[in-house]
């Protein structure tokens, strides 16, 4: 039962907090109410049987829920009559085109809005629009419980008393916000996908993505995200040997790869190719005299071609490096950044040879950007190990693991060293 509970909550628990912080402007009451309605079904549906209709079952314990400590405390009749309204407007089914959409979004903008600090904006969408506990939340950013929970309530505060508006923007304000949300979805995602993070926390970045591409099917950028989350979590089950280390792409069981998230994934990166409105996306000229510019994909988007190709590439040598090499061009070009310079190196360096990978590594490094950056030493490793610079190789991937703290990252490349300094191959 509680897994029933756990999995109607999933589903519900956003939107009868959005639809509760709209009501009465009041994120605590509306997360506190919320959770009472979960603790009632773990309580009662064992009992009496889990009711026709879950999620209106809990909407309705939570809005009564609100509805009795707004009265005890004696709060204006107006939030008390629209409570009341809700009880007659409240979806009748869990249809989702009869969810309250526009309560969802307002609470997921509200949630990343770009006042607050990047850090609060995960840890307030992991709690408020997840429903994650704090204590979990703490775990994860290596804090106290308490520390936490005052981080949680400085970003209510100044929601509230910034006069930050619960609502969606459009038009030319939601070119400019939409990024900021995407970003808070990035980072909540590789907080659970790196080998370290909380694996719970890309689930949940997943959910989201699926949710804000419901809500928003006409955004390429939204649909190139979440095609990236299920292209990068179809391979989760075939990170890792028997002994709980690391692998490397060419490594794995592709027999383990999630073949239904790679579906899902290659059917939502068309979905993006389609033409369309979008607020994110810009008419780029291919020549001085070609009269009808075609459409800029955007970084997600991008990202998620090259993800396709690792994705759908039956055995490792079946990559197509030369797209792969192509898409990190474009993407470099419209969101440069040194990481992406390294990423595109490396590509080049499978699609063109390692010699070139190396060359175009080294322009990197002279930048001094990613100095003792160690995917930057690991990636100089895989190149010249490719060169047949076994010893050299090998030193390099030993550098770039005392670069990194003790775990799985690091026992992957020491295993890499020790693999160059054995007999050579053939």
């Amino acid at each position: 039962m509680a897994e029933v509970v756990a999995g109607v909550g999933a589903d519900s628990y956003t939107r009868i907090v959005a639809t509760l912080i709209r009501v009465t402007g009041d994120w605590t009451l509306a997360e506190d109410s919320a959770q009472e309605a979960l603790a009632q079904a773990l309580e009662r549906w064992p009992r009496d049987g889990v009711p026709d209709n879950p999620g209106g079952w809990l909407m309705t314990v939570a809005r009564n829920r609100a509805t009795d400590v707004l009265r005890r405390a004696s709060v204006e009749r107006r939030k008390l009559h629209e409570l009341a309204e809700l009880s007659l407007t409240a979806p009748a089914t869990d249809d989702p085109e009869e969810e309250v959409v526009d309560d969802r979004l307002r609470l997921i903008f509200t949630c990343c809005h770009p006042a607050l600090a990047l850090e609060s904006r995960v840890a307030l969408t992991l709690r408020t629009v997840c429903g994650v506990p704090t204590a979990d939340i703490a775990r994860a950013f290596l804090v106290p419980h308490a520390t936490m929970t005052r981080r949680l309530t400085r970003a209510k505060t100044k929601i509230s008393d910034a006069g930050i508006p619960y609502l969606v923007p459009s038009g030319p304000a939601l070119a400019e916000r939409l990024p900021g949300v995407l970003a808070v979805l990035y980072v909540l995602f590789t907080r659970g996908y790196d080998p370290d993070g909380e694996p719970g926390f890309a689930d949940e970045a997943v959910r989201l993505a699926r949710l804000l591409h419901r809500l928003l099917p006409d955004q390429p950028e939204v649909a190139g995200l979440l095609a990236l989350f299920l292209f990068q979590h179809s391979r989760r089950e075939a990170r890792r040997d028997g002994r709980g280390d690391l692998l490397t792409l060419d490594k794995q069981d592709r027999a383990r790869w999630d073949r239904a998230a790679i579906r899902e994934g290659l059917e939502t990166l068309a979905a993006a190719r389609a033409d369309g409105p979008s607020v994110l996306r810009a008419p780029i000229a291919d020549g001085p005299n070609v009269p009808q510019a075609r459409i800029a994909d955007g970084p997600y988007v991008l990202q998620a071609r090259i993800a396709a190709c690792h994705a759908t590439a039956p055995h490792p040598g079946a990559t197509d490096w030369q797209a792969i090499a192509r898409w990190y061009d474009e993407l470099a070009e419209i969101h440069p950044s040194p990481v992406i310079a390294l990423n595109r190196a490396v590509a080049h360096g499978y699609a063109h040879g390692p010699a070139a990978g190396l060359a175009l590594i080294d322009q990197v490094l002279a930048t001094g950007a990613l100095k003792d950056y160690p995917l930057a030493v690991a990636a100089q490793a895989d190149l010249t190990a490719r060169l047949g610079h076994r010893d050299h190789a090998a030193a390099l991937f030993r550098r770039a693991a005392a670069l990194l703290a003790p775990g799985a990252e690091q026992r992957a490349l020491l295993e890499r060293a020790d693999d160059l300094t054995g007999p050579a191959p053939g």
